[in-house]
């Protein structure tokens, strides 16, 4: 028995020294490209990894967005007001989380901005219709019924300030189940990391236009800005984030990063800081994340 014991644990120290290798992918998901990069004892191994990670954001995609016609979050938006709609777990964590967001900071983060968003895309202003049917108030999610109920009509909800965090740290989750720990997953401004790779202290991420770089290590990190989606009229360049208050588009120029434990978290603080730097300031901003503890903020100005 005592030799047995000894040869199982000198296997499994085998296998742990077995050396890694670095293996990336890519792939389009949720507007973006998905990029994943894992370290793994062969080829086969991280080929398995990357079906099942882009698999796990696939899904979420079908379930969260707002361009699929057919995604859940669609049928939901096309509900009767004041009826409820039972969710999938996925759906109903990211609601639920995001109603949470936006009751502590008092609404700066609101999904369901959705129409203001339809009529950006359109490059108008919205009406008077479309600006009446946004307010977090508006939505009610039901933790006992996993359900979630829209009160008013017309309303859409928009989930592009906390979907890809999400699927970021879910996608780390499906990658550990898998035994390939060391791995980082990028959608757009929205990382999540696991253990660090070989020899190195954490994976080294770049934010903000002064390239100051920080290390993740089984940490996420959510960046919202306007350094690609702005629509500029009469000389001035409005962000794809909105101030759900003033129910009007922010205008562009500046950039916020939040650092902390969860992706869904980060990418939803990200947006509602960068909302309360625009009306009260950097300080007001970091004073909402003392309700947060664990995350922090990185604030900058684009060029």
């Amino acid at each position: 028995m005592r030799i047995a014991l000894l040869c199982g644990a000198a296997l499994a120290l085998a296998v742990e020294a077995q050396p890694l290798e670095r293996f990336e992918a890519v792939e389009p998901h949720m507007g973006t490209l998905a990029r994943i990069v894992l370290y793994a004892p062969d080829a086969a191994q991280a080929k398995a990894g990357f079906a099942a990670a882009f698999a796990r954001i696939k899904a979420l995609e079908a379930a969260l967005s707002d361009y699929l016609p057919a995604s859940e979050l669609n049928r939901l938006c096309r509900s009767k007001p004041g009826v409820p709609v039972k969710l999938s777990r996925d759906l109903f964590r990211v609601l639920d989380q995001a109603q949470r967001v936006a009751r502590t900071t008092h609404g700066a983060f609101d999904i369901t901005v959705g129409p203001l968003t339809k009529a950006w895309r359109a490059k108008r202003e919205p009406t008077d219709a479309e600006r009446e049917a946004v307010g977090y108030t508006k939505l009610k999610v039901e933790v006992r019924t996993q359900s979630a109920t829209l009160l008013a009509p017309g309303m859409q909800l928009d989930l592009g300030g906390i979907a890809k965090g999400y699927a970021a740290e879910e996608a780390i989750h499906r990658l550990e189940a898998m035994g390939l720990t060391h791995a980082m997953v990028s959608l757009s401004g929205d990382i999540a990391a696991g253990e660090a790779p070989p020899f190195r202290d954490g994976w080294r991420v770049e934010l903000g236009p002064d390239g100051r770089r920080i290390d993740l290590l089984h940490q996420s990190v959510s960046t919202s800005g306007d350094t690609e989606q702005v629509w500029e009229r009469d000389g001035i360049r409005f962000s794809h984030i909105f101030d759900p208050e003033h129910k009007s588009a922010l205008q562009a120029g500046q950039m916020v990063s939040v650092i902390g434990m969860r992706g869904i978290l980060a990418d939803a603080l990200s947006t509602a800081l960068r909302v309360i730097v625009s009306e009260g300031g950097v300080e007001k901003a970091r004073h909402v994340l003392d309700d947060f503890p664990g995350y922090a903020a990185v604030f900058a100005t684009n060029p």
